[in-house]
């Protein structure tokens, strides 16, 4: 069986190389690749890459999305070892919290093009919380 494996997340922005930048701040990732409207970045070893295209067209989703919004395609969940710490972090590097916050050891935020994304910790209960995360993201 050949192998497969997940290589990289493309990002639609309004400008690629500033959210690269954002993300290589956040994430402690580096430049693999750059293009005048595209960049590539990576962990400073191995593991998923994360590419930015400019798209010009770039539309930003809502979150949460009512009828007839922009919905988001995916978000990044990152995990931390300490959420406040990280927090603090995330918003100096330029993210924006996202007023809905649906768990209290997860918080969503927008990075500078509108893409949601978020920051958890692991709980006792994590492996429950995990399942059932995504069922409880919008708010009823």
């Amino acid at each position: 069986m050949s192998r497969t494996r997940l290589s990289t997340v493309v990002f639609d922005a309004p400008d690629a190389h500033e959210l690269a930048d954002f993300y290589m701040r956040l994430l402690g990732y580096v430049l693999r690749a750059e293009e005048p409207d595209w960049v590539l970045i990576g962990p400073p070893f191995e593991g998923t890459a994360l590419a930015f295209e400019t798209e010009p067209l770039y539309t930003p989703p809502v979150w949460p999305a009512g009828p007839g919004d922009q919905r988001m395609m995916l978000h990044l969940d990152i995990e931390v070892d300490d959420l406040d710490e990280e927090t603090a972090r995330a918003l100096a590097e330029g993210a924006k919290l996202a007023d809905h916050q649906p768990q209290e050891d997860v918080r969503v935020f927008f990075d500078p093009a509108g893409h949601p994304f978020c920051l958890w910790v692991h709980t006792r209960d994590k492996h429950r919380r995990r399942q059932t995360r995504h069922a409880r993201h919008t708010p009823q």
